[in-house]
């Protein structure tokens, strides 16, 4: 089944494609089926967020692309002493274009003086596929990664807040980690296997 990932950034769909892979599906990106399309997501949650993104990826490739249906997520951090943001607006923190690097100098900006014990925060995603046709199917599930924000950031590895996020349960940042074990206890992950369970749910 040929199924389009609506997002353009790269991490996130290699993530995506290794998480998915026993499923069979040949996964293409948004801009190999509809170059260019503009995907809105202005909801209030990430699972809104990723519904629409998803839905808007079907429409814009049908028309002779094989395409059956889309998959899309939506995550960021929320962080607890900032009453849960930046949440929905993670990527665009700092203001647009989307910048990690100015995200995460905000970030810390905000938290400056906040105590290591009052820094918690987690990573939370949702994941959603969304069929074509008249009685298209519509499957979301969400998923959470507990932990704190440091005052510096460490690692080389992963992308967006990863180097600031600490897991204690490893005693390292997600950008410590190889992707290998990342893909075994991140927000993406957990959404995604469950997302996967639920679609192999529905074939039996």
């Amino acid at each position: 089944m040929k199924v389009v990932v609506a997002s353009r950034n790269l991490h996130k769909v290699r993530e995506i494609e290794a998480l998915l892979g026993d499923l069979g599906w040949e996964l293409v990106g948004i801009d190999s089926v509809a170059p260019g399309v503009e995907l809105v997501e202005e909801e209030a949650t990430f699972v809104g967020n990723a519904l629409a993104k998803a839905r808007q990826a079907v429409v814009a490739a049908a028309g002779g692309s094989g395409v059956a249906a889309a998959i899309a997520d939506d995550s960021g951090i929320e962080v607890d002493a900032l009453g849960g943001a930046p949440g929905v607006r993670s990527a665009r923190y700092a203001g647009e274009p989307c910048d990690d690097r100015r995200n995460n100098e905000k970030l810390l900006a905000e938290l400056r003086g906040v105590a290591e014990g009052r820094r918690t925060a987690r990573y939370r995603c949702a994941a959603a596929f969304v069929g074509v046709g008249g009685e298209a199917v519509e499957v979301v599930r969400e998923g959470a990664c507990e932990g704190r924000v440091l005052e510096v950031g460490r690692g080389t590895g992963g992308f967006g807040y990863d180097p600031l996020f600490f897991v204690e349960e490893l005693g390292r940042t997600m950008a410590e980690i190889a992707a290998e074990e990342k893909n075994r206890i991140s927000h993406r992950a957990k959404a995604f296997r469950a997302l996967a369970e639920a679609l192999r749910e529905r074939r039996t």
